[in-house]
């Protein structure tokens, strides 16, 4: 039976289409694709969307939508790809605003005219508003923070249609409702990031990288420490453990202009080489996965840096108790991507995940005064089969305060219902 578009969408949103079979979120089908090129239109939408009692899914590029669980329905797709305009670049200020579908590289492309940057690298990129609404970072996280800590102010359209903004557009303004911290890592499931406003910080004139290779998580750990404890300020420090017979690499950026990299490069060398450590410079390119896409299965690991080697240790046990051999490599700042190979059968898959997250909640609870929610395992993105018989948020903390600010922003449960933790 072929679909039919209800009159008041195209009445609310100048580009509405029937959704396509690529238009699927987490092998979820969609029912209608629509397009604003406003903030005007998108609050229109989802009054209208209201009104006809529709589920919501809101996109940018697409590069992550297959993170998280598939939503337990989607009447309607969001695209952001025409709000796409930088509004305001305040160089003097390093302040920036942008609507949600401007790439992530365009962006940095002309903040580099003037000698700025976003600081936020994570691998593939994407538009501002997906990175803010899965909270993805890369390895200048270490220095920089995630999405939401270089925020400063935000415009969000909730579900009923209502336009709501916090902050502003100077970096001490912290007037207002939070709702960027709300938001940022919400994965659309409180309504959609119309505008956000971010700090900016000078581009680095030069860069380079000091690595080294250590035989365990314990010596990888020291090293990460003495690196990230030191006064040369690194932007990253970031591991590489590509399986479980290699040696894993530790790897720091430090920027900054041309003398200050060099001097501080040689000073890094000095202080890592007490031990008799082979130390190589050279362009920083450690490789965490290419995150978004079809990875076969993709963990993020969190936990407090102190930790390093307690984490690394229980990846690797989980994994060879269901004969797994993942790739691991993030940050020392306590956040880890771990990938597995394509073609790991379910029940290994999922005995892995359950014996992971043990194995965090043990050591979670080994230190006294930390609550358990210092460690976790969420699952970001699996083959179908897999999503079947996993929870891929796993255990969350306060899952009681998420459930009412849910309610609050969204009492009908229509935007991305089922995707976030505790199916909210």
């Amino acid at each position: 039976m072929t679909e039919l578009m209800p009159p008041a969408l195209p009445k609310a949103c100048a580009e509405v289409r029937l959704a396509q079979p690529d238009d699927a979120v987490a092998g979820q089908p969609a029912r209608f694709v629509a397009a604003p090129a406003s903030t005007q239109e998108a609050a229109a939408l989802l009054r209208t969307a209201a009104e006809l009692h529709l589920t919501v899914v809101p996109r940018g590029s697409g590069s992550r939508i297959e993170w998280a669980p598939r939503p337990r329905a989607c009447d309607l797709i969001i695209e952001t790809r025409k709000l796409d305009q930088i509004i305001e670049h305040a160089a003097g200020d390093l302040v920036v605003t942008v609507q949600p579908g401007v790439h992530l590289d365009e962006l940095q492309g002309k903040l580099a005219a003037e000698g700025q940057r976003l600081a936020l690298d994570p691998p593939g990129g994407g538009t501002i508003g997906g990175i803010l609404a899965t909270g993805v970072a890369g390895p200048l996280r270490f220095r920089f923070g995630a999405p939401r800590d270089l925020l400063i102010g935000i415009t969000v359209v909730i579900a009923d249609g209502t336009v709501a903004k916090a902050g502003g557009k100077v970096v001490k303004n912290v007037a207002g409702y939070d709702l960027g911290k709300l938001f940022a890592g919400s994965y659309g499931t409180l309504g959609l990031i119309a505008q956000a406003t971010f700090r900016l910080h000078p581009a680095p004139a030069a860069s380079a990288t000091v690595s080294l290779d250590r035989p365990d998580p314990q010596s990888a750990q020291t090293a990460a420490l003495t690196i990230g404890r030191s006064p040369l300020a690194p932007s990253a420090v970031e591991l590489d453990w590509p399986r479980a017979d290699a040696p894993i690499r530790v790897a720091s950026l430090l920027e900054g202009d041309e003398s200050s990299v060099e001097e501080r490069t040689g000073r890094m060398r000095d202080l890592l080489k007490r031990g008799d450590v082979e130390v190589a410079v050279g362009p920083f390119r450690l490789g965490r996965p290419q995150l978004g896409g079809s990875a076969p299965t993709l963990l993020r690991v969190a936990f407090w840096p102190g930790q390093l080697a307690a984490a690394l240790g229980a990846v690797r046990t989980a994994a060879s108790e269901h004969g797994l051999d993942p790739a691991i490599s993030g940050s020392a700042a306590g956040v880890l991507d771990v990938s597995l190979k394509h073609g790991s059968s379910v029940d290994a898959v999922a005995g892995f995940v359950a014996a992971l997250r043990a194995g965090l909640s043990e050591l979670a609870n080994a230190d006294a005064g930390m609550p358990p929610s210092v460690a976790s395992a969420v699952v970001l993105d699996a083959p179908s089969a897999v999503r079947d018989v996993v929870d891929m948020w796993g255990p969350v903390p306060s899952l009681g305060l998420m459930r009412a600010v849910k309610d609050q922003f969204d009492p009908d449960h229509r935007m991305a219902p089922g995707r976030f933790a505790g199916g909210i």
